[in-house]
């Protein structure tokens, strides 16, 4: 995703649909007004072309085209597009900011209306004039007038989206194993299926990659897990779209038995050189999803069976996976870097909080800011057996963005008063919200969109 940043933009007054809004802008050189009109997209021609300049806004990014349509690959009536007066006076589209219908599993199990958040760019033309922050500003109003009480995003810039409100709720790490020192420990539990090593491979089966995707969508539905988000049928049609696009070799295996399978395991090779001279072949992990350990560690068993294989390259893994707590050797096992995941947004503190579970004995009352929904400001008081608005004196205060932090558990209440984003009022209250929050392992999704 790509935005700007706005001195003052239109879209702090509230801009309605479709209503025209100024605001001034700068550069850092100079300075002027701006005009715009933002509206919400449903014509396909429209959305072609708002795709067309989120794909120039991130330079290089391929435009879907052909078939299926636009429609196929986004949710009409959500992307929000900017217009400005072009040369001639027509008005033109110079920026977007996308967004999907979804739910974000949080803890206690609750699945939360969300908006999944993508697609935001302005074209490099129009870029530092105040048009992504105005989209953004009006983005969140769209989603709480919808009722959805969160929205999530990936972000391509990290020092974008704090002031808006988001923050990093979970972290995700890479992986590579390397093949010829990866032998799992005899301790290691195979699938209930025949017995010895083949019995977990007996387990696992080869699908049609280009007639997989409704069983893939079919299998991953079934998932839970913190942090999890669900995936429409848009998500499907754009990951089909670019697999087919594709020329290189896709493959699809999946576990367990027709019409019981439990997990799924999509991968492509790579290597440096040619394949079949290259000495250093690796098995890229697409997309690995197992909903039980059995059909973890079957595909695990299947991946580290494949040869000619030099290396298996995990690009998205929880940062508690362990991996190398499987092998003999666990150097084997190297991690290549940890990045941030999803960048969360409470739209409705209240029904946010309360949607989820706390854990000990002592209520915390927190202070909140949000300076872009003030309906948000106040003070909550926290429980595991409930929340509560409160006209109490706060014991810890926060902003939205850094309440987000800590919302799903990947966040410590204490790393944030390091850094002077959590306030303690009363001594022992980031003891109690470290309770309260905590979790017994961290988020994570494992989606990109």
């Amino acid at each position: 995703m790509r935005a700007s940043a706005a001195v003052q933009s239109g879209a702090d007054r509230g801009l309605d649909l479709e209503e025209w809004g100024s605001g001034w802008w700068w550069d850092g050189d100079s300075f002027g007004l701006v005009t715009y009109d933002i509206r919400e997209l449903s014509d396909e021609k429209e959305l072609t072309r708002a795709l067309e300049v989120f794909c120039t806004s991130l330079v290089g990014l391929p435009v879907p085209d052909g078939e299926p349509g636009i429609l196929e690959f986004v949710e009409a009536g959500r992307p929000l597009g900017v217009y400005l007066p072009g040369p001639n006076g027509d008005l033109e589209l110079v920026g977007t900011a996308g967004s999907y219908t979804s739910r974000l599993t949080v803890p206690g199990g609750a699945k939360v209306p969300m908006a999944a958040v993508t697609d935001v760019g302005v074209l490099p033309t129009h870029t530092r004039r105040g048009l992504a922050s105005a989209l953004i500003r009006r983005q969140l109003q769209q989603t709480a007038e919808r009722g959805e009480i969160v929205a999530t995003l990936r972000a391509s810039e990290a020092t974008i989206y704090e002031r808006f409100g988001y923050g990093i709720a979970s972290a995700t790490t890479a992986v590579e194993v390397q093949v010829a020192r990866a032998r799992l420990r005899p301790t290691v539990p195979v699938d209930a299926v025949g017995s010895g090593e083949d019995a977990d491979s007996a387990a696992v089966r080869f699908v049609d990659p280009k007639a997989s995707w409704e069983l893939l969508a079919r299998i991953y539905a079934h998932g839970s897990g913190v942090g999890r988000i669900e995936r429409p049928q848009v998500y499907w049609n754009g990951h089909q779209w670019a697999a087919n696009r594709t020329k290189d070799p896709l493959y699809v295996v999946v576990h367990g038995a027709p019409g019981a399978e439990d997990g799924y395991l999509r991968y492509h090779s790579d290597s440096v050189g040619p394949w079949f001279t290259s000495s250093d072949r690796a098995i890229v992990v697409d997309d690995l999803i197992a909903h039980t350990p059995q059909a973890y560690l079957a595909l695990l068993r299947f991946l580290l069976s494949v040869d000619l294989v030099h290396r298996i390259v995990f690009g998205k893994a929880p940062v508690d996976h362990s991996l190398e707590k499987l092998l003999v050797d666990e150097r084997a096992v190297r991690t290549t870097g940890i990045s941030d995941e999803t960048w969360l947004r409470l739209i409705d503190v209240q029904a946010a909080l309360s949607a989820r579970t706390y854990r000990g004995s002592r209520a915390v009352t927190i202070a909140v800011i949000d300076d872009l929904l003030p309906a948000n400001t106040g003070r909550y008081r926290v429980s595991a057996s409930g929340v509560e608005r409160t006209d109490a004196d706060p014991e810890l205060t926060v902003d939205v963005a850094a309440l987000a932090c800590v919302y799903l558990g990947g966040t410590r209440w204490w790393q944030l008063a390091y850094g002077g984003r959590a306030v303690e009022h009363r001594p022992g209250a980031l003891e109690d919200a470290e309770q309260l929050f905590g979790l017994d392992r961290p988020p994570f999704a494992g989606t990109m969109f």
